[in-house]
């Protein structure tokens, strides 16, 4: 109600239905059946979901971060993150956020909480660890 400057719940329009256009998720993001999503339902993805869970088990420390909206859904997750112990790896250029000023803020404010990087340079980096993985077999 307070995000949406309404005084009742029946006043409330949900943004993304279950099942419509908005929530679907785009064909080349579909998840593998290999894969498991979680429905993100907070502003943090820690929030009400069993990523914390899912990620320890796997013994998993570094989470790449991308979605939309940097300044309401990732910035929150990128702390989160951080404050479980992850090292959180933003990839800034996946990133959707409304206005340049709030992307440029919202990066500014998360320089000391994670590392940034774009997605070539990410890229790269992955491509090198697998490649020294290799070497050492």
């Amino acid at each position: 109600m307070a995000l949406q400057r309404v005084t009742t719940v029946a006043e409330v329009q949900p943004n993304f239905l279950p099942d419509s256009a908005a929530h679907a998720v785009v064909p080349d993001l579909a998840p593998l059946p290999s894969e498991v999503a979680f429905d993100k339902l907070t502003m943090s993805a820690f929030v009400g979901s069993y990523l914390d869970l899912a990620l320890r088990d796997a013994r998993i420390e570094a989470i790449a971060i991308i979605g939309a909206v940097l300044e309401f859904g990732i910035e929150p997750t990128v702390r989160h993150a951080a404050d479980l112990g992850y090292v959180p790896v933003l990839i800034s250029d996946a990133c959707y956020s409304f206005s340049e000023q709030n992307r440029t803020t919202s990066l500014a404010a998360l320089q000391s909480t994670s590392l940034i990087a774009d997605i070539n340079t990410f890229h790269t980096t992955l491509e090198r660890v697998h490649q020294n993985e290799v070497d050492a077999i």
